[in-house]
C-alpha cells in the first residue's frame, strides 16, 4: 500500500490516490481520496474497496505514512488478524518486484494527472483497467488473467459483441483513445523504471570454485 499524493485537486477535492498492489498477482486497486481524510474513513474504505472484494488479507506491507503507522490502524489489522509491516529505506520486507511496480505506477498515476488534469478521478477507472489488463513480464500475464484465471474483455472488442447500440459508437471510441493514452504513459514509465534498475546490475557470472564478498544489509545489525 501507497499513498500517492499532490495531484491536481479535483472539484470534489480530491488530491491523493491510494495505491494497493498484490504482491502475487500484481493485480492493482486505485482509489481516489483526500490527503485529510480522517482514519476512520480510511478504515471504511479499506473495507470496502479491499475487504469485500478479496476478504481478509494475510499480511499488508505499507511504508512509513502516519497514518499507516498510528495506533488505529494497527489495532484495526490487529483486530482483523492481519500482519502489518512497514518497509524501511533499505526495503527488507518488500521484493525488487513490488517496489519496482509501485513506483511504476506512481510515474504512471502522476503523468495521466498531467494529461487529464483536474479531471484525473473521472478516468481513475480507466487507468486501473489500463494497468490490469496489461502484459506483466514477472509473472508472464496481465495481472487481472493472473487474479481470475482468465482473459478480461477489452473495450476494443466491444463492437463485436453488440454493445454499441447500448452504450454508442462514441463514449467506445473516446474510452479506445483513453486506454491507447494510458498505456503509452504506463510504458513510459516502465522503461524509466527499468533503465533506473538496470544502472545498477552488472551482469556477473560466477564458477562452483569462485570466493566472493557477502554484503549483509545494515537492517540486520552486521
Amino acid at each position: 500500500m501507497v499513498f500517492v499524493t499532490n495531484l491536481p485537486e479535483t472539484s470534489q477535492g480530491y488530491d491523493t490516490n491510494w495505491v494497493i498492489v498484490d504482491r502475487l498477482t500484481k493485480s492493482a486497486i486505485f482509489t481516489p481520496m483526500r490527503e485529510t481524510d480522517p482514519l476512520d474513513k480510511l478504515a471504511r474504505m479499506y473495507l470496502k474497496e479491499v475487504v469485500t472484494r478479496h476478504g481478509i488479507t494475510v499480511s499488508i506491507i505499507c511504508d512509513r505514512d502516519p497514518r499507516f503507522a498510528s495506533n488505529f490502524w494497527r489495532s484495526l489489522q490487529n483486530a482483523l488478524g492481519t500482519n502489518l509491516d512497514m518497509s524501511t529505506a533499505y526495503y527488507p520486507q518488500t521484493d525488487r518486484q513490488s517496489e519496482r511496480t509501485i513506483q511504476t505506477l506512481e510515474d504512471m498515476l502522476r503523468a495521466c494527472a498531467i494529461d487529464f488534469g483536474k479531471g484525473w478521478v473521472n478516468h481513475l477507472p480507466l487507468v486501473e483497467f489500463s494497468y490490469n489488463n496489461s502484459y506483466h513480464a514477472s509473472i508472464k500475464a496481465a495481472p487481472f488473467e493472473a487474479f481470475y484465471c482468465r482473459k478480461c474483455r477489452s473495450p476494443v472488442c466491444w463492437t463485436e459483441v453488440g454493445e454499441a447500440q447500448i452504450l454508442g459508437l462514441e463514449l467506445i471510441q473516446e474510452t479506445t483513445e483513453k486506454i491507447v493514452q494510458i498505456k503509452q504513459r504506463m510504458q513510459a514509465a516502465h522503461d524509466r523504471q527499468k533503465s533506473y534498475a538496470d544502472l545498477k546490475h552488472k551482469p556477473m557470472e560466477f564458477q562452483v570454485v569462485d570466493k566472493v564478498m557477502l554484503k549483509v544489509s545494515p537492517w540486520k545489525g552486521s
